[in-house]
C-alpha cells in the first residue's frame, strides 16, 4: 500500500506527476507541451502550501505513484486540483484514496465545501467526481464541451483548524 506524505510543490517527487499531467493535458486538449508544463509548473507553489492548501503524493518505493493538492477557493471551500494516478497504477482505487485524503485534510484546515472542475476530455476525472458523492452543475446526460465544475459538502471535523 503506498505511503501518503504531504509535500511542497518544488520538492522533486513532485516532478513526475506534473510531468505527466502536462503529457494528459497537452494530448487531449491539443496544447503545445511545454506551454502546459509550463503552466503547471509555474502556477504559485504557495497556493498548494500551508495553511490554505496542500500537496499530496502516493508513494510506492518512494517514487510518486499517485496525487493531487488543494488550495484556498473561498474562506469556506478548497478547491481540489492535480488530481493524478501514474497510469501503470490506474485502476487500484488510487484516484479515490487521494480524494479522500485530500478531502479529510481540507476539513482539519477549517474547509467545509469542496470545489473543483475538469475538463470536457477527462472522463475518468468525471468518474471519479460522481463516484466519490460529488454534485455536477451541468447536464450528466449531454456531452460535455466546457469545463465541468463539481462541488461537496464535508462533514464537520472536531478541532479543525
Amino acid at each position: 500500500m503506498p505511503e501518503s506524505v504531504w509535500v511542497a510543490q518544488s520538492d522533486p517527487r513532485v516532478r513526475p506527476l506534473l510531468a505527466d499531467l502536462a503529457r494528459e493535458y497537452s494530448s487531449r486538449y491539443h496544447r503545445v507541451l511545454n506551454d502546459v508544463h509550463f503552466e503547471l509548473r509555474e502556477y504559485p507553489p504557495e497556493r498548494f502550501a500551508q495553511p490554505h492548501g496542500g500537496l499530496l503524493l502516493l508513494l510506492t518505493d518512494g517514487a510518486a505513484v499517485a496525487g493531487g493538492a488543494f488550495q484556498r477557493y473561498d474562506e469556506e471551500t478548497a478547491e481540489l486540483k492535480r488530481i493524478w494516478t501514474h497510469r501503470a497504477h490506474r485502476g487500484h482505487g488510487l484516484g479515490r484514496r487521494v480524494v479522500a485524503e485530500l478531502e479529510a485534510e481540507a476539513g482539519r484546515r477549517g474547509y467545509t465545501r469542496i470545489f473543483l472542475t475538469t475538463g470536457p476530455n477527462q472522463p475518468e476525472a468525471r468518474g471519479l467526481y460522481l463516484a466519490t458523492g460529488y454534485t455536477p452543475h451541468f447536464d450528466v446526460n449531454a456531452v460535455p464541451r466546457t469545463r465541468l465544475s463539481f462541488s461537496k459538502a464535508l462533514p464537520a471535523v472536531v478541532g479543525a483548524r
